[in-house]
């Protein structure tokens, strides 16, 4: 088979279904949908969702759609290599969201082509069924023990929690007391949970919450110090004995290298709609079983994520369990709104139903999900209306009025 390349369209064969259009589609609560479709009529669906900066994700896509339209929509590494590295400046969650709903998108197109999943296209499955955890609480956790027994009884083993509410640098010790105590109310019921320190702990304080968990053994901690703080994070990794848990915000294998080389963590989240979609994801999993360090998606966000997040759950190794954002707090509507979940613009759920904490083999072709197009297409009109404003994380003060992390 003949293959060609040329300045704008990139690699090209015979077969060449190339690339026709490119569209996006803010959806609530705060969901940034990728539609691609081919010229011969194949549609896949992608996730670009970077939450609160969504307008700069979009300007991606202006970029985008003029680069890419005509392209094989077959080469996704070539496009994948294209609009990661013919811009000089690299990386960043911006550029990173973007290409990773444009991947997700050529992937569900690949897959539905070829009439397989994409668990198939790479290397085949693993496992049969992809360990789940849910949320319990809110930014303000309170409650637990309630939403925790709920949760078992929607079918986890699982659930996730944020460990501290506003804190500041230098807090009162008395104020970690509820994390234990509610990390102990969930292990009471015989559920297994993580605990988000979110970024939001800094390390005189960190160190004392981490030790402070320890007797109560918690499945892991996640992000208890923000990223870059590599040396930090090796010491705390040294004082405690269970998983330590980062990567929502690494974007790139380069980000994640200097964590990997440290040992400072046992797991690494990358967020498939903004580590670079199944492509980057894939070779951030295998980088991270060469330092025998688990890989568990980070995904409190829409079904096509969770999707593309299983079909790497389903096909690499050192898989450990992957978040769902079904019934999540970011999820719930105000009182007298819609409501708009995980399920909501899926014409097939069943294939996410959570049982003994696992989400079974999607089979379907593609990414396996099938996306109410319609109903996408609505929302996104109202909000071009401005019935409702994109998401904003809240701005958070201390009783001095300083700015402490969200």
């Amino acid at each position: 088979m003949a293959t060609t390349w040329n300045l704008e369209k990139g690699l090209q064969s015979e077969d060449t279904d190339p690339i026709k259009s490119i569209e996006t589609f803010y959806v609530r609560p705060r969901w940034l949908f990728v539609r691609v479709e081919t010229g011969q009529g194949i549609v896949g669906w992608g996730e670009a969702t970077l939450e609160g900066h969504t307008d700069a994700v979009e300007g991606a896509f202006v970029d985008f759609r003029q680069r890419f339209t005509g392209w094989d929509s077959a080469n996704i590494e070539d496009i994948y290599q294209s609009a990661y590295r013919h811009r000089f400046y690299r990386g960043g969650e911006v550029l990173m969201s973007a290409i990773s709903g444009l991947d997700m998108a050529l992937w569900d197109i690949k897959g539905k082509r070829l009439g397989v999943p994409v668990w198939q296209l790479l290397g085949g499955k693993v496992r049969n069924k992809c360990k789940v955890y849910g949320w319990v609480g809110g930014d303000k956790p309170s409650d637990v023990l309630e939403q925790a027994q709920a949760r078992k009884e929607q079918g986890f083993t699982c659930v996730k929690m944020n460990a501290v509410e506003s804190l500041g640098w230098l807090d009162s010790p008395s104020a970690l007391d509820e994390t234990v105590q509610r990390l102990k109310d969930v292990k009471s019921i015989g559920m297994d949970a993580g605990l988000d320190f979110h970024g939001r702990v800094h390390r005189p304080m960190a160190r004392q919450l981490a030790k402070a968990l320890e007797p109560y053994r918690p499945l892991f901690i996640e992000e208890p110090l923000l990223p870059g703080h590599v040396d930090e994070l090796k010491a705390i990794h040294g004082q405690i004995g269970y998983p330590i848990a980062l990567g929502e915000r690494l974007f790139t294998r380069q980000d994640c290298r200097p964590y990997f080389e440290a040992g400072c963590i046992d797991i690494i989240q990358p967020d498939l709609a903004h580590a670079g979609g199944i492509s980057e994801t894939r070779k951030i999993a295998i980088a991270a079983e060469a330092y025998d360090i688990g890989v568990a998606p980070h995904c409190p966000l829409g079904p096509i994520a969770f999707a593309a997040s299983l079909q790497i759950g389903f096909s690499t190794p050192n898989f450990v369990i992957c978040e769902m954002s079904w019934k999540m707090h970011y999820n719930l509507a105000k009182p007298g709104a819609e409501e708009r979940d995980l399920f909501t613009y899926m014409l097939n759920p069943d294939v996410f139903k959570v049982d003994g904490g696992h989400v079974s083999l999607l089979t379907g072709p593609g990414l396996g999900v099938e996306i109410n197009e319609k109903l996408v297409r609505e929302e996104h009109e109202r909000f071009k209306k401005g019935e409702w404003l994109e998401w904003r994380n809240p701005i958070w003060r201390g009783e001095d009025g300083a700015v402490r992390e969200w």
